[in-house]
Protein backbone atom coordinates (compact mmCIF):
# COMPACT_ATOMS: atom_id res chain seq x y z
CA UNK A 1 0.00 0.00 0.00
CA UNK A 2 1.24 3.49 -0.81
CA UNK A 3 2.65 5.38 2.18
CA UNK A 4 0.74 8.67 2.05
CA UNK A 5 2.92 10.18 4.77
CA UNK A 6 6.02 9.45 2.72
CA UNK A 7 4.33 10.89 -0.39
CA UNK A 8 3.84 14.24 1.37
CA UNK A 9 7.18 14.03 3.16
CA UNK A 10 5.70 14.34 6.68
CA UNK A 11 5.86 12.28 9.88
CA UNK A 12 2.91 10.19 11.03
CA UNK A 13 2.61 12.55 14.00
CA UNK A 14 2.26 15.60 11.73
CA UNK A 15 -0.68 17.90 12.51
CA UNK A 16 -3.16 19.17 9.91
CA UNK A 17 -1.34 22.48 9.40
CA UNK A 18 1.93 20.66 8.62
CA UNK A 19 0.13 18.32 6.20
CA UNK A 20 -1.53 21.28 4.50
CA UNK A 21 1.75 23.18 4.06
CA UNK A 22 3.47 20.12 2.61
CA UNK A 23 0.60 19.56 0.19
CA UNK A 24 0.56 23.15 -1.04
CA UNK A 25 4.29 23.10 -1.67
CA UNK A 26 4.26 19.79 -3.54
CA UNK A 27 1.08 20.62 -5.50
CA UNK A 28 2.63 23.81 -6.81
CA UNK A 29 5.89 22.01 -7.63
CA UNK A 30 4.40 19.02 -9.47
CA UNK A 31 1.27 20.48 -11.10
CA UNK A 32 1.06 19.31 -14.77
CA UNK A 33 0.35 22.86 -15.98
CA UNK A 34 3.76 23.83 -14.62
CA UNK A 35 5.59 20.96 -16.26
CA UNK A 36 5.13 18.46 -13.44
CA UNK A 37 4.38 14.75 -13.72
CA UNK A 38 0.65 13.98 -13.82
CA UNK A 39 0.99 10.65 -11.96
CA UNK A 40 3.06 12.26 -9.22
CA UNK A 41 0.53 15.08 -8.86
CA UNK A 42 -2.32 12.56 -8.57
CA UNK A 43 -0.41 10.66 -5.87
CA UNK A 44 0.05 13.91 -3.92
CA UNK A 45 -3.65 14.74 -4.33
CA UNK A 46 -4.71 11.26 -3.19
CA UNK A 47 -2.44 11.44 -0.16
CA UNK A 48 -3.82 14.80 0.88
CA UNK A 49 -7.43 13.71 0.27
CA UNK A 50 -6.93 10.95 2.82
CA UNK A 51 -4.70 12.62 5.43
CA UNK A 52 -6.68 15.88 5.52
CA UNK A 53 -9.97 14.10 6.28
CA UNK A 54 -10.17 12.90 9.93
CA UNK A 55 -12.35 9.87 9.10
CA UNK A 56 -10.28 8.76 6.12
CA UNK A 57 -7.06 9.35 8.07
CA UNK A 58 -8.34 7.25 10.97
CA UNK A 59 -9.24 4.39 8.62
CA UNK A 60 -5.85 4.67 6.92
CA UNK A 61 -3.94 4.72 10.21
CA UNK A 62 -5.96 1.80 11.62
CA UNK A 63 -6.84 -0.52 8.72
CA UNK A 64 -9.46 -3.18 9.39
CA UNK A 65 -8.27 -6.78 9.11
CA UNK A 66 -9.07 -8.37 5.78
CA UNK A 67 -10.99 -11.62 5.79
CA UNK A 68 -13.48 -13.69 3.82
CA UNK A 69 -16.79 -12.28 4.97
CA UNK A 70 -19.89 -10.61 3.53
CA UNK A 71 -21.23 -7.33 4.78
CA UNK A 72 -24.97 -7.44 4.21
CA UNK A 73 -27.03 -4.37 3.49
CA UNK A 74 -30.49 -3.56 4.82
CA UNK A 75 -32.08 -5.83 2.22
CA UNK A 76 -30.29 -8.89 3.55
CA UNK A 77 -28.07 -9.34 0.48
CA UNK A 78 -24.33 -8.76 0.17
CA UNK A 79 -23.16 -5.66 -1.75
CA UNK A 80 -23.00 -6.33 -5.47
CA UNK A 81 -25.47 -9.23 -5.28
CA UNK A 82 -27.85 -7.61 -7.77
CA UNK A 83 -24.99 -7.08 -10.24
CA UNK A 84 -24.07 -10.76 -10.01
CA UNK A 85 -27.69 -11.82 -10.50
CA UNK A 86 -28.18 -9.49 -13.47
CA UNK A 87 -24.93 -10.66 -15.08
CA UNK A 88 -26.07 -14.30 -15.05
CA UNK A 89 -29.86 -14.06 -15.38
CA UNK A 90 -30.67 -10.73 -17.04
CA UNK A 91 -32.84 -8.06 -15.42
CA UNK A 92 -33.09 -8.19 -11.66
CA UNK A 93 -36.43 -9.41 -10.21
CA UNK A 94 -35.88 -7.47 -7.00
CA UNK A 95 -37.20 -4.15 -8.36
CA UNK A 96 -36.71 -1.07 -6.22
CA UNK A 97 -34.76 -3.02 -3.64
CA UNK A 98 -31.69 -2.34 -5.76
CA UNK A 99 -33.02 0.77 -7.49
CA UNK A 100 -31.29 3.27 -5.23
CA UNK A 101 -28.32 4.98 -6.85
CA UNK A 102 -24.97 5.19 -5.10
CA UNK A 103 -24.40 8.56 -3.44
CA UNK A 104 -22.25 10.96 -5.39
CA UNK A 105 -20.18 13.95 -4.40
CA UNK A 106 -21.35 17.25 -5.86
CA UNK A 107 -19.80 19.37 -8.56
CA UNK A 108 -18.76 22.80 -7.28
CA UNK A 109 -19.14 26.08 -9.17
CA UNK A 110 -16.84 29.07 -8.78
CA UNK A 111 -16.22 32.19 -10.84
CA UNK A 112 -13.25 34.46 -11.39
CA UNK A 113 -12.71 37.71 -13.27
CA UNK A 114 -9.80 38.59 -15.55
CA UNK A 115 -8.85 41.54 -17.75
CA UNK A 116 -9.01 41.55 -21.54
CA UNK A 117 -5.19 41.66 -21.56
CA UNK A 118 -5.11 38.48 -19.42
CA UNK A 119 -7.60 36.84 -21.78
CA UNK A 120 -5.17 37.73 -24.59
CA UNK A 121 -2.03 36.31 -22.94
CA UNK A 122 -3.58 33.58 -20.77
CA UNK A 123 -3.06 33.45 -17.02
CA UNK A 124 -1.70 31.04 -14.41
CA UNK A 125 -4.17 31.03 -11.52
CA UNK A 126 -3.67 29.58 -8.07
CA UNK A 127 -6.32 29.81 -5.38
CA UNK A 128 -7.13 28.13 -2.09
CA UNK A 129 -10.75 27.10 -1.64
CA UNK A 130 -12.60 25.53 1.27
CA UNK A 131 -14.58 22.46 0.26
CA UNK A 132 -17.99 21.62 1.79
CA UNK A 133 -16.20 18.93 3.80
CA UNK A 134 -14.26 21.70 5.54
CA UNK A 135 -10.97 20.74 3.92
CA UNK A 136 -8.88 23.38 2.18
CA UNK A 137 -7.66 22.64 -1.34
CA UNK A 138 -5.12 24.38 -3.56
CA UNK A 139 -6.42 24.86 -7.10
CA UNK A 140 -3.71 25.56 -9.66
CA UNK A 141 -4.60 25.82 -13.35
CA UNK A 142 -3.92 27.83 -16.49
CA UNK A 143 -6.51 29.99 -18.21
CA UNK A 144 -5.71 29.54 -21.94
CA UNK A 145 -4.95 32.53 -24.13
CA UNK A 146 -7.89 33.62 -26.24
CA UNK A 147 -10.49 32.47 -23.72
CA UNK A 148 -13.95 33.96 -24.22
CA UNK A 149 -16.25 35.66 -21.76
CA UNK A 150 -18.45 33.27 -19.74
CA UNK A 151 -16.36 30.19 -20.60
CA UNK A 152 -16.37 27.44 -17.96
CA UNK A 153 -13.14 25.60 -17.15
CA UNK A 154 -13.78 22.07 -15.80
CA UNK A 155 -11.30 20.51 -13.38
CA UNK A 156 -12.15 16.83 -13.07
CA UNK A 157 -12.11 15.29 -9.59
CA UNK A 158 -11.40 18.59 -7.81
CA UNK A 159 -14.92 19.13 -6.41
CA UNK A 160 -16.76 17.98 -3.29
CA UNK A 161 -15.33 15.09 -1.28
CA UNK A 162 -17.81 15.01 1.61
CA UNK A 163 -19.02 11.45 0.95
CA UNK A 164 -16.26 8.94 1.79
CA UNK A 165 -15.47 6.21 -0.76
CA UNK A 166 -17.50 7.98 -3.48
CA UNK A 167 -15.90 9.58 -6.55
CA UNK A 168 -15.15 13.24 -6.09
CA UNK A 169 -17.20 15.83 -7.93
CA UNK A 170 -15.75 18.22 -10.48
CA UNK A 171 -14.85 21.87 -10.06
CA UNK A 172 -16.36 24.27 -12.60
CA UNK A 173 -14.77 27.73 -12.82
CA UNK A 174 -16.67 30.32 -14.85
CA UNK A 175 -14.47 32.99 -16.44
CA UNK A 176 -15.67 36.59 -16.69
CA UNK A 177 -13.71 39.19 -18.68
CA UNK A 178 -13.79 42.76 -17.41
CA UNK A 179 -14.97 45.42 -19.91
CA UNK A 180 -12.02 47.24 -21.50
CA UNK A 181 -11.78 51.03 -21.65
CA UNK A 182 -10.72 51.02 -25.30
CA UNK A 183 -11.45 47.69 -26.98
CA UNK A 184 -14.50 45.47 -27.29
CA UNK A 185 -14.52 41.93 -28.64
CA UNK A 186 -16.42 40.26 -31.48
CA UNK A 187 -15.47 36.57 -31.59
CA UNK A 188 -11.69 36.74 -32.19
CA UNK A 189 -11.75 40.31 -33.54
CA UNK A 190 -11.08 43.42 -31.48
CA UNK A 191 -13.11 46.56 -32.14
CA UNK A 192 -11.99 50.12 -31.46
CA UNK A 193 -13.59 53.49 -32.31
CA UNK A 194 -11.21 55.72 -34.31
CA UNK A 195 -12.09 59.39 -33.87
CA UNK A 196 -11.16 61.69 -36.79
CA UNK A 197 -12.09 65.29 -37.37
CA UNK A 198 -13.66 65.99 -40.74
CA UNK A 199 -10.55 67.70 -42.11
CA UNK A 200 -8.37 64.68 -41.30
CA UNK A 201 -10.93 62.47 -43.07
CA UNK A 202 -10.82 64.75 -46.11
CA UNK A 203 -7.05 65.01 -46.55
CA UNK A 204 -5.98 61.75 -44.87
CA UNK A 205 -3.67 61.21 -41.89
CA UNK A 206 -1.33 58.70 -40.24
CA UNK A 207 -2.45 57.90 -36.70
CA UNK A 208 -0.61 55.85 -34.06
CA UNK A 209 -2.60 53.48 -31.82
CA UNK A 210 -1.56 51.08 -29.05
CA UNK A 211 -2.60 47.46 -29.60
CA UNK A 212 -3.93 45.10 -26.92
CA UNK A 213 -0.43 43.64 -26.53
CA UNK A 214 1.05 47.13 -26.05
CA UNK A 215 2.59 47.53 -29.50
CA UNK A 216 2.51 50.78 -31.50
CA UNK A 217 0.75 50.54 -34.84
CA UNK A 218 0.75 53.21 -37.59
CA UNK A 219 -2.67 53.47 -39.21
CA UNK A 220 -2.82 55.24 -42.60
CA UNK A 221 -6.20 56.88 -43.05
CA UNK A 222 -6.81 57.51 -46.74
CA UNK A 223 -8.15 60.86 -48.02
CA UNK A 224 -11.91 60.80 -48.34
CA UNK A 225 -12.51 58.32 -45.53
CA UNK A 226 -16.22 58.24 -44.63
CA UNK A 227 -17.99 58.25 -41.29
CA UNK A 228 -18.86 54.69 -40.19
CA UNK A 229 -16.21 53.14 -42.44
CA UNK A 230 -14.39 50.15 -40.91
CA UNK A 231 -10.63 49.79 -41.30
CA UNK A 232 -9.61 46.14 -40.95
CA UNK A 233 -6.08 45.11 -39.95
CA UNK A 234 -5.44 41.35 -39.99
CA UNK A 235 -3.47 39.69 -37.19
CA UNK A 236 -3.96 42.28 -34.43
CA UNK A 237 -7.04 40.83 -32.74
CA UNK A 238 -7.38 38.09 -30.10
CA UNK A 239 -5.75 34.66 -30.50
CA UNK A 240 -8.11 31.82 -31.29
CA UNK A 241 -8.24 29.54 -28.23
CA UNK A 242 -7.57 26.43 -30.35
CA UNK A 243 -5.48 27.49 -33.37
CA UNK A 244 -3.87 30.56 -31.70
CA UNK A 245 -4.28 32.42 -35.02
CA UNK A 246 -5.11 36.04 -34.25
CA UNK A 247 -8.24 37.74 -35.47
CA UNK A 248 -8.58 41.22 -36.95
CA UNK A 249 -8.39 44.69 -35.47
CA UNK A 250 -11.50 46.58 -36.62
CA UNK A 251 -11.36 50.37 -36.46
CA UNK A 252 -14.77 52.03 -36.72
CA UNK A 253 -14.29 55.55 -38.08
CA UNK A 254 -16.15 58.26 -36.17
CA UNK A 255 -15.89 61.66 -37.89
CA UNK A 256 -16.15 64.67 -35.61
CA UNK A 257 -17.01 68.15 -36.84
CA UNK A 258 -14.91 70.80 -35.04
CA UNK A 259 -17.01 73.33 -33.11
CA UNK A 260 -14.36 75.80 -32.01
CA UNK A 261 -12.79 77.01 -35.29
CA UNK A 262 -11.63 80.59 -35.40
CA UNK A 263 -12.98 82.98 -38.00
CA UNK A 264 -9.63 82.84 -39.78
CA UNK A 265 -9.79 79.05 -39.98
CA UNK A 266 -13.34 79.19 -41.31
CA UNK A 267 -12.24 81.71 -43.94
CA UNK A 268 -9.45 79.41 -45.11
CA UNK A 269 -11.89 76.52 -45.44
CA UNK A 270 -14.30 78.66 -47.48
CA UNK A 271 -11.46 79.72 -49.76
CA UNK A 272 -10.44 76.08 -50.23
CA UNK A 273 -14.01 75.12 -51.07
CA UNK A 274 -14.32 77.81 -53.75
CA UNK A 275 -10.87 77.35 -55.23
Amino acid sequence: MTDFYNTLGVDRSADQETIKRAYRKLAAQHHPDRGGDTNKFQEIQAAYDTLSDPDKKSQYDNPQPQGFHFQFNSGGFPPGFENIFTHHFGNSPFGDMFGRQSPKNRNLNLQTEITLEEAFTGKDLMMTIRLPSGREQVVDFKIPSGIHENTTVRLQGMGDDSIPNAPRGDLHINIFVRPHHEYSRQNDDLVKVLDLNCLEAIVGKTIQITTIDNKTLDIHVKPGTQNGQVLSIQGYGMPNMNSKIRGKLLLHVNIIVPQNLTEHQKKLIRQAMTA
